[in-house]
């Protein structure tokens, strides 16, 4: 809390001061460091409030931060005998009163007061409105079916089919352990689904990097009073200014901090290594598509380009084909990493700091992957001149008609090699690059 700035991990840096914003540089990089760098943190920890105080050793307790977006908990009573169950994944009845609670001093005009948010992924007011003053200690006397000694932690998650969603989970997670400060791995995670449905989820791998053990589901403790001795609520991927959905950001400024903590946390989990590179060698990825949009018309044209350059080393990969480890791997030994707009552009978290992500072409969304270049602190690049691709159709939205997302492309061949050898070039001039010879043949 009391850390001084030059002996923080890392500050942002801000290009200028735009107005609305700040009216100073340093100013600007102070807000960018409280919205998306370990400021948040420092932000979170000074909003948590105790809503249910102990009174007696042994007794429970609950602390949030404003709008119930993280909470911890003690000797956390969960009664599930009756589980109301529907198709609805976060039903916001689920809970009765009585039904989730503790023995503590329950400060009900303050919990109350933090409902502004309830939304299923922006908040956990809807699970935690009828916590309840019990008049018994959840931990003694019998009064639990089954008793969780592990910490727990409680997760409401977006969508497991889509890297761009699902990080957000994994983000929010991370940040969560930092307000925790702990990353102890001997934890469960549980994630609250008041449906009986599975979840399809193409990153679990990830869950290696928090946890030894698999998820839970928390139907399985259907038809069981549950206790918690230590309980974490995550922060959520969908909050109101949280991280990284949707987040407004100072313009004109980037960071080294956080996200590239959290890329480095991950990869070390989860054992991605760098190759040693080919002196004088610069390793250009191409991510392409199979789906029926967005996909690159002359693509073939393109990499037959890229590899008349001779200090390349061209990688034309389809990461839908390829084990979820296998493509951190191949994306953590890239230089340069080319894709078209979707969520495997999500990838540029694991990119190493010197690389360029050039998202060829933004189909008019141009701050999803610029934003999350600027929170990892890596150089983007993407598409510039309009008269220089040529769209298959106007698109065909399913709902709302024309929509640059749902078509095809092709790409002018001399445009692209232009932009990707000012890619090359960026990369070869940046700090942390390996060789600081400069490559002539560029």
């Amino acid at each position: 809390k009391n850390c001084k700035p030059e002996y923080r991990f890392s500050y942002p840096v801000c290009t200028e001061a735009t107005s609305g914003w700040a009216n100073t540089v340093e100013g600007a990089e102070e807000i960018f460091w409280k919205q998306a760098d370990f400021g948040y943190v420092k932000e979170m920890l000074l909003e948590m409030k105790t809503l249910c105080e102990p009174v007696s050793a042994g007794d429970s307790s609950l602390a949030c931060t404003k709008y119930t977006r993280y909470c911890r908990a003690t000797n956390l009573y969960i009664d599930l005998r009756n589980p109301r169950r529907n198709t609805d994944r976060y039903k916001e009845d689920f809970l009765e009163e009585g039904e989730i609670g503790g023995r503590c001093k329950l400060n009900k005009k303050a919990l109350v007061a933090e409902g502004e948010h309830k939304s299923p992924l922006q908040s956990w007011f809807a699970e935690l409105q009828t916590y309840s003053q019990l008049n018994f200690q959840p931990m003694e006397g019998g009064n639990c079916d089954l008793v969780i000694e592990k910490p727990t932690y409680f997760m409401k998650l977006d969508a497991g089919v889509n890297m761009y969603h699902h990080f957000c989970d994994f983000v929010n997670l991370y940040i969560s352990q930092h307000i925790n400060n702990s990353f102890n791995t001997d934890v469960n995670i549980v994630m609250w689904d008041t449906s009986s449905y599975g979840y399809g989820d193409l990153f679990s791998d990830t869950w290696k990097a928090f946890s030894d053990y698999n998820i839970i589901h928390l139907k399985t403790f259907d038809h069981k009073r549950v206790c918690f001795k230590e309980a974490v609520f995550s922060l959520l991927p969908r909050m109101r200014y949280g991280l990284f959905y949707n987040t407004p950001l100072v313009p004109d400024c980037f960071s080294t901090g956080m996200f590239r903590a959290f890329s480095q946390h991950v990869l070390f989990r989860l054992n991605i290594t760098k190759d040693v590179p080919l002196t004088g060698r610069i390793r250009v990825t191409f991510l392409v598509r199979s789906t029926q949009y967005r996909r690159i018309l002359n693509q073939q044209e393109l990499v037959k380009a890229l590899k008349t350059v001779s200090v390349f080393d061209v990688r034309v990969v389809d990461y839908k084909d390829i084990g979820f480890l296998e493509q951190l791997k191949i994306t953590h030994n890239s230089d340069i990493l080319i894709s078209i707009h979707g969520a495997g552009l999500t990838h540029l978290f694991f990119l190493p700091d010197w690389a360029v992500i050039f998202e060829l072409y933004n189909c008019d969304d141009d701050r999803c992957y610029l934003d999350l270049a600027r929170l990892r602190g890596v150089h983007y690049m993407t598409w510039e001149k309009s008269d220089k691709v040529v769209p298959q159709d106007k698109g065909h939205h399913p709902t709302l008609g024309d929509h640059p997302k749902f078509t095809n492309y092709s790409f002018d061949v001399t445009e692209f090699m232009r932009l990707v050898l000012s890619a090359a070039q960026i990369v070869t001039q940046h700090p942390k690059w390996h060789f600081t010879q400069y490559h002539t043949e560029l």
